[in-house]
Order: structure tokens, then C-alpha cells, then sequence
């Protein structure tokens, strides 16, 4: 699991200049790029995204104005490499709705990260067809879309759990070769009750679990 000294957690007050830095899609996508496959100079991301040399370079640059980022080891003297500096970035759902100028990034990051499901699925599809990834993967990869009835209070509890799971199996595959890299998003948001003359409803979902999609 991630140790709090590789995650970042932001305050609405205090970095309300890093939370706006972080609305820019190609910024975010840059930096979930670093986490997720490690340090690279901005021309090898350029290629990745389909962005130039210059946007990428520029954006980076953003990033570690407000600490997101940070220079990496250089294989040369050629080109700078950039690192993320944290695994994780964290914030309180309460604290950042109670500002409006916060609320607008909390939407933000939300979209990309399902922007970011969207583009791991293709990844991963991909893997699997190429090969790179081992049939034993088949069974436990998968989606879901469940929409179970909870209280406020149950769906909290349900975050710890995960949260504690989570870090128990991480620890326990920490020095097994066999583990990969998981995208894993989990989302858990209400919907209020609609009305019978509200417009159909294009959102609901299958129901479907991670078994029925393997």
C-alpha cells in the first residue's frame, strides 16, 4: 500500500494554486504517465501522447513548479528526465466541495479518471492479445458496475475496508516476480431517487460483476 510519505495530500486553502495547475488534462495524463511507467524526458512522452516536445516539456515544468514532478536520474546529458514525486495524490471530498473554486477540480479529476479506465482497458485488451499478459490473469481481471442500496455511513465503512484489504494484499505481493501493475477504480457515487417525469435515464448500468465480465 502506499506509505504517506509517497502520498500527496492537498488542501483547498493552502495549495489552491497546485489543485488549478492540476485542471489541465495533458497535466494530469503526464503525471498519472510518470507513476505508472516511470520516469521519462518530455520527448519520449511527447511520442506517448501525440503532443509536442515543447507542449510536454512546458507542462512538466508546471508540474514541478508545484511539486508534482521532479528531475530523475539522466542516462545522458542529452535530455532532462522527469520523475513523479508522490505515487498517489490525496484530498478530502468534504473539504474541496466547501470551496467552488475546488469543487470545479474535483470534477475535473474525476472525468479523467475515467478517462484513464477508458485508456487502461484498451492497454489491457491489447496485453492480452499480444500476449504479454498470462492466461492466469483472465479469471481475476474484470469490471464492475453493481449499484447496491447504502447508507452515507456504510459506504464510508466500505472505503476502510477496501483501503485495509488493499494494503494487506499489497504487502503480502510486494516480493512476488508473478505481480504486475493493476490499474484498480473504484467509485461509489449516490444518486438521488428520479422522479417518473424525468428524462430517461442513458447511465444505468448492466449490473454486471467481475465474474460475469471475465
Amino acid at each position: 500500500m502506499v506509505s504517506e510519505e509517497q502520498k500527496r495530500v492537498l488542501d483547498p486553502e493552502r495549495d489552491a494554486a497546485a489543485l488549478k495547475a492540476l485542471t489541465h488534462p495533458l497535466r494530469i495524463r503526464l503525471l498519472g504517465m510518470l507513476r505508472q511507467d516511470g520516469p521519462a524526458t518530455a520527448s519520449e512522452l511527447a511520442v506517448r501522447t501525440g503532443e509536442s516536445s515543447a507542449s510536454t516539456s512546458y507542462h512538466l515544468r508546471v508540474l514541478a513548479k508545484y511539486a508534482f514532478v521532479a528531475e530523475a536520474e539522466h542516462r545522458d546529458g542529452r535530455e532532462r528526465r522527469w520523475r513523479a514525486v508522490h505515487s498517489v495524490t490525496s484530498w478530502s471530498n468534504e473539504a474541496l466541495a466547501a470551496s467552488p473554486a475546488s469543487g470545479a477540480w474535483l470534477s475535473v479529476s474525476r472525468r479523467a479518471q475515467i478517462e484513464h479506465l477508458g485508456a487502461s482497458l484498451v492497454r489491457h485488451e491489447a496485453d492480452v492479445a499480444d500476449g504479454r499478459l498470462g492466461r492466469e490473469w483472465a479469471g481475476p481481471s474484470g469490471i464492475t458496475d453493481l449499484m447496491p442500496r447504502l447508507t452515507p455511513e456504510s459506504l464510508a465503512e466500505l472505503w476502510e475496508v477496501l483501503d485495509r484489504k488493499l494494503e494487506e494484499l499489497t504487502a503480502r505481493d510486494a516480493g512476488d516476480p508473478r505481480a504486475a501493475r493493476v490499474v484498480l477504480l473504484t467509485a461509489g457515487l449516490p444518486l438521488a431517487p428520479r422522479g417518473p417525469d424525468a428524462e430517461p435515464d442513458t447511465s444505468a448500468p448492466a449490473g454486471t460483476d467481475a465474474e460475469e465480465a471475465s
